[in-house]
């Protein structure tokens, strides 16, 4: 199959690629920066111009939509936050899997997903909404803005005398947690219709770049899947949903959510397929659920590993490196995530990564900027998507002036 990736900057876009290239599929991805991560492996034919969509949803989607019929594609996957515009228009005349909005909307902002978990049973941290952090008293803590991804969206307040500023300072309200210690688990799972038919859980043993995993571990999470199953059911989820849980001392506790995939080769060396129910749910096909995956799977990523090392200095860079080529320490018995096999475009990057931050250390900033804001969604474009007028198109969407069929019978 001709599969078009809605992301070629994160991550997850990058696992994909390779599960689905390897698969057989023909692969291409959507970005707004040609040198994106996904340009360097093989396992991606091309990398197609789209504006970025953080503020500009809309502005994304035509193009993005264009492209998608223009070259033929069977599925368009979305692998990061684009899975909000195409849930709002009802894939806009693509083959996707996503969704219900309305479900969607219910975690797609933190402010809303503190109030699903509560409302389902889901445990959290001691949270609460606040518009002034003067309302709040319990440290250490994280505060988090309703929309914003990874370092941008959240941060941690050590005591009441900190102050925030910048964007943080004219939201009006936002989301603070009482810090939770503990291992963090990365759960992923699958949804047909409000059926869970696929789950993985695994530990980030070690962090990478910007709160990355750079090492993780396959583990069974027999209560964290019940929770999950809850959340799917109760919101009638279709599609990918992941979520990130501290396991503490008195218990796991939802500290994330996000309404769409989250790396998944850890999970298909486990014995769990992500990808495919993916693909089947999208082409209405039937879905055979997922066995339970094998505990103890040892996955890294190298890339994200020396990124992460280098924010402690060149001699960290260095034993990170060793670490990797003799295969010791941490990465005894793992497997390569983002680069495994023959991928030479893939090497050089991990090589041109090394050799940058022993150089210079500070250099792993530049790697790591321009990924996320290359998908991440904006408090105005979350705005835009989620305007209640739009409800007064139930089978079209008008999208900068032309008409993109919503209903998939017209498609």
């Amino acid at each position: 199959m001709r599969i078009l990736l809605s992301d070629g900057s994160g991550v997850t876009s990058r696992q994909c690629a390779t599960v689905l290239s390897r698969a057989g599929h023909h692969v291409e991805v959507l970005s707004p920066d040609p040198l994106c991560l996904c340009a360097f492996t093989r396992h991606v034919r091309r990398v197609h111009r789209v504006p970025f969509y953080g503020a500009d949803p809309y502005g994304w989607l035509e193009t993005a939509t264009g492209v998608y019929r223009k070259g033929g594609f069977d599925v368009l996957l979305p692998t990061q936050e684009q899975v909000a515009v195409l849930a709002r228009e009802r894939g806009a005349g693509t083959a996707t899997v996503v969704p219900p909005f309305a479900a969607l909307a219910a975690v797609q902002d933190k402010v809303s997903a503190h109030a699903t978990l509560a409302r389902l049973g889901v445990p959290q941290p001691d949270s609460a909404v606040v518009r002034d952090l003067a309302e709040w008293d319990g440290y250490p803590a994280y505060v988090k803005r309703p929309i914003g991804t990874a370092s941008s969206g959240v941060r941690r307040l050590a005591g009441p005398g900190e102050r925030l500023d910048g964007p943080w300072a004219g939201e009006p309200e936002l989301l603070v947690q009482r810090e939770v210690e503990g291992p963090l688990a990365m759960v992923q799972s699958v949804f047909d219709g409000g059926s869970q038919v696929a789950f993985h859980a695994c530990l980030r043993v070690r962090e990478g770049a910007r709160g990355g995993a750079g090492h993780k571990l396959g583990v069974a999470l027999p209560e964290v899947r019940e929770h999950v199953r809850a959340l799917g059911e109760g919101l009638g989820w279709h599609g990918a949903l992941s979520a990130d849980v501290v396991l503490g001392a008195d218990g796991p506790v939802f500290i994330d959510v996000n309404p769409r995939l989250v790396e998944p080769v850890n999970a298909l060396l486990s014995g769990v397929d992500l990808v495919t129910p993916l693909l089947d749910l999208a082409l209405g096909r039937p879905v055979l659920p997922q066995p339970a995956g094998t505990p103890g799977v040892r996955t890294h990523q190298v890339l994200l590993a020396l990124l992460g090392a280098a924010a402690r200095g060149r001699g960290a860079v260095l034993a990170e490196l060793v670490d990797a080529v003799l295969r010791r320490g941490s990465y005894e018995g793992g497997t390569e995530e983002l680069t495994p096999g023959y991928d030479p475009r893939a090497m050089a990057l991990v090589a041109a990564a090394a050799g940058a931050t022993l150089v210079r250390p500070g250099a792993w900033r530049w790697f790591t900027s321009g990924s996320v804001s290359a998908y991440a969604l904006e408090p105005d474009g979350w705005r835009a998507i989620a305007d209640p007028a739009r409800d007064d198109q139930p089978n079209r969407s008008r999208i900068a002036g032309s008409e993109v069929r919503t209903n998939p019978s017209e498609a």
